[in-house]
C-alpha cells in the first residue's frame, strides 16, 4: 500500500462541518475529489491531514482557521450607498452578491449589514473565521 505524499494524486471522500457540527459540503453523494497535493488548491489543513494516509484510510481532522481560510479581514468590508444597487434589489442580510473586478473576473460577496441609505458588504470567504472539522476517506493514492 502506498501512503500519500506532499506530491500525491488522490481521490477522497470528505464531509466538511463548522464547530457547531454543521455541513457546509460533502462529496458523499456525487464522486470524490480527485486533486494532486502541493499545487495549492486545497487549504492547507486540508492537505497535510491527507499526508500518510492509505487507500480505505477513514480519519477525522480539525483544522484551525489560521490552516483554513484565516482569519475575516476587516479591511474587506466596504460600505456601498444604496444608490449604487440595481433598483430592483432589496438587500437584506446574508444576500449574496457577484462584484465584477477590473480584471473582468467575479468575486463573491455576502450582505453584512443594512443600514438605511447604504450596505455593508464582506468579501471574505464565507468560510473564514471558521475552525473546521473534515471527515476524511481516502478511495485513491497514485
Amino acid at each position: 500500500m502506498s501512503k500519500v505524499k506532499a506530491d500525491s494524486q488522490v481521490k477522497v471522500h470528505y464531509t466538511g462541518k463548522l464547530s457547531n457540527g454543521q455541513i457546509f459540503d460533502s462529496s458523499i453523494d456525487r464522486e470524490p475529489l480527485e486533486v494532486k497535493l502541493g499545487q495549492g488548491s486545497l487549504i492547507p489543513g486540508f492537505e497535510k491531514g491527507l499526508l500518510d494516509m492509505e487507500a480505505n484510510d477513514k480519519k477525522t481532522i480539525v483544522i484551525a482557521k489560521e490552516d483554513a481560510y484565516g482569519e475575516k479581514q476587516k479591511e474587506l468590508f466596504q460600505t456601498v450607498p444604496k444608490s449604487e444597487l440595481p433598483q430592483e434589489m432589496e438587500p437584506k442580510v446574508d444576500m449574496a452578491l457577484m462584484a465584477t473586478n477590473a480584471d473582468g473576473s467575479e468575486r463573491q460577496l455576502r450582505v453584512a449589514e443594512v443600514n438605511e441609505n447604504d450596505i455593508v458588504v464582506d468579501a471574505n470567504h464565507p468560510l473564514a473565521g471558521e475552525d473546521l472539522t473534515f471527515e476524511l476517506e481516502l478511495v485513491e493514492v497514485k
